[in-house]
């Protein structure tokens, strides 16, 4: 059953957590998401060279899930921008205190750590690691602090937050699934007319 939080005026709102804590997460996205627009595709593309390079009998359909077009990567970061401007939206709308604006805060600050393990493995650069620990840490870090102040934070338990922890990498693959349908039914449409 979805979390019915009550609504509170601007004035109530505005009293208890800035409004840069709320709208922020959404202009923390898109200066972390504008670096992983610009350099996803072509880091993806060379990503993919110099995996059938090494490893020249991997089927070709798992070495193509590696290369992403700037399209995929575009309508991909435009429905996780959906879902960020939806849950800051909500964040705004209740002062903060709402389930889903946290839960998609403290998923977004966690993913900077999965920045940074792409890039050790990868022993170089990944999309999104230079403004990880610069934009993503920092201002979730930053948000956080405002809302523990103005006393709205959920109780969190364990199970919170492994559920934050496993479900951020769920929407952000669900966005590549959604950008994977959606540019092939693009594709479809175009043919047929």
């Amino acid at each position: 059953m979805a979390e019915r939080v009550p609504e509170l005026t601007p004035d109530e709102a505005s009293a208890h957590v800035p409004a840069a804590a709320i709208w922020g997460l959404l202009i923390a996205f898109a200066v972390h998401d504008a670096e992983e627009l610009a350099t996803m595709s072509r880091w993806s593309e060379k990503r993919f060279e110099r995996l059938r390079a090494r490893h020249p009998g991997l089927p070709p359909r798992l070495l193509s899930a590696v290369r992403m077009s700037p399209g995929h990567a575009a309508t991909a970061i435009g429905i996780m921008g959906a879902v960020v401007a939806a849950a800051a939206a909500d964040g705004a709308r209740t002062g903060g205190r709402s389930g889903f604006y946290q839960t998609v805060l403290a998923g977004f600050g966690l993913h900077t750590l999965t920045h940074l393990g792409q890039s050790a493995l990868a022993r170089g650069y990944t999309p999104g690691v230079a403004t990880a620990p610069l934009v993503v840490a920092p201002f979730s870090c930053w948000a956080w602090s405002r809302l523990r102040r103005a006393g709205v934070l959920q109780d969190t338990d364990a199970r919170s937050a492994a559920t934050t922890a496993l479900l951020f990498p769920a929407v952000i693959l669900g966005a590549h699934a959604g950008a994977y349908g959606a540019r092939r039914l693009v594709r479809r449409l175009r043919r047929r007319s």
